[in-house]
């Protein structure tokens, strides 16, 4: 497996790992018909990565200034991991790769807006990269089978 900047030419593969998790409306804020060229500017609004093994993507993710001027220091991320990929280190390879970019480009801390405290696999790989979960807001998430449940906001300091 490698990690790599995404390109246009990977859309179609991204789109394959992204548009299921957002279709579930379990571990996004994102509206669960989130059309297909949203999703693409949220993706590529700023650094877009790829995991992919054997011309297959089995992730993305994307890093971006969290706010604009002077919380422009800040970076903020999002993860997919394709069902069929994840427990294979995918979701981690990936985090390392954004923890190291974002450090590199000067961010100062990455800030998780809302992870959804029912992505228990997500929390404790964040938990595991060094993030802590800064808050909880309750009932935050409407979670389409468990109801109204917390979104964390978690934060690694970089520098």
């Amino acid at each position: 497996m490698i990690i790599r900047d995404a390109t246009a030419a990977d859309w179609p593969g991204i789109w394959d790992c992204v548009r299921p998790t957002i279709e579930a409306g379990d571990a996004f804020t994102w509206d669960t018909d989130t059309p297909e060229e949203s999703a693409r500017e949220l993706t590529f609004q700023d650094r877009a990565y790829v995991a992919e093994e054997d011309g297959e993507i089995l992730g993305t993710a994307s890093c971006y200034p969290n706010r604009e001027g002077n919380g422009a220091h800040v970076a903020s991320a999002n993860f997919f991991v394709a069902a069929h990929a994840q427990g294979r280190g995918v979701g981690r390879a990936l985090g390392e790769r954004v923890i190291a970019q974002a450090r590199a480009d000067g961010f100062r801390m990455i800030q998780l807006n809302a992870v959804a405290e029912t992505n228990v696999g997500a929390v404790a790989l964040y938990r595991k990269l060094g993030f802590s979960i800064l808050t909880t807001i309750p009932e935050a998430f409407r979670h389409p089978t468990a109801g109204y449940v917390g979104l964390h906001v978690m934060t690694l300091p970089l520098s």
